[in-house]
């Protein structure tokens, strides 16, 4: 072969490498969702877990005299909640989503941080019994195009609340909701006033790490 031809044959496969490899990384970030998903799954199990333990309530309805955190969620504190499980949890990686890029790992529960958490809490979320109260999520929220900032946050039902886009990419941005009764839900923007409405509350208080 010419050096022109090795050339040729060298700038063919750079087009190809270009071409395809975006195509091959498609199956890990998929990979990824579905780890976001099943992290929020241990979560809930965790909440269920640690009422069964508490007189059938989660932390956000136990004093923090009392072992819970309802004191410290009620002011946007979302790490005092994930401290209190930390026996349910076994680890704090799974407070940490995969396709999140904007927070870091926690080696363990006595150091964890809002760094270390991608998602929401229900402030008002205290026991199972309504299961289609959101206990937990993907903490993502934007409203009117604008990036929520974390502690505590209350949605009306009609407000224009949507999912940011650096966390679940694609043509329609999603996320994902944790209910009272262990089910998680990818949920797309336009469909979040929905589920926002079958809570029954009139505002939906959330404490954003």
């Amino acid at each position: 072969m010419t050096l022109f031809e090795v050339g040729v044959v060298i700038a063919v496969v750079m087009i190809l490498a270009v071409l395809f490899l975006p195509r091959l990384l498609a199956p890990k970030r998929h990979g990824s969702y579905i780890n976001c998903i099943n992290n929020l799954k241990q979560a809930g199990l965790a909440f269920r877990i640690w009422e069964g333990d508490n007189g059938d309530k989660y932390p956000m309805g136990i004093s923090v005299t009392l072992g819970g955190a309802r004191e410290m969620v009620a002011t946007g504190n979302v790490t005092q909640v994930f401290q209190v499980m930390s026996n349910e949890l076994s680890t704090p990686k799974i407070l940490l989503c995969p396709e999140d890029m904007t927070r870091r790992w926690a080696t363990n529960f006595a150091g964890l941080s809002n760094s270390n958490i991608s998602y929401f809490v229900g402030v008002d979320v205290t026991n199972e019994l309504n299961p289609n109260l959101i206990v937990a999520g993907d903490g993502n929220f934007e409203l009117k195009g604008f990036p929520v900032k974390p502690g505590l946050r209350s949605f009306w039902t009609n407000d224009p609340v949507a999912w940011t886009r650096d966390r679940h990419g694609g043509p329609k941005y999603f996320g994902n909701l944790a209910f009272a009764d262990g089910s998680v839900q990818q949920v797309y923007s336009s469909s979040l006033h929905h589920f926002f409405e079958q809570t029954g509350l009139a505002t939906n208080r959330f404490a954003l790490p």
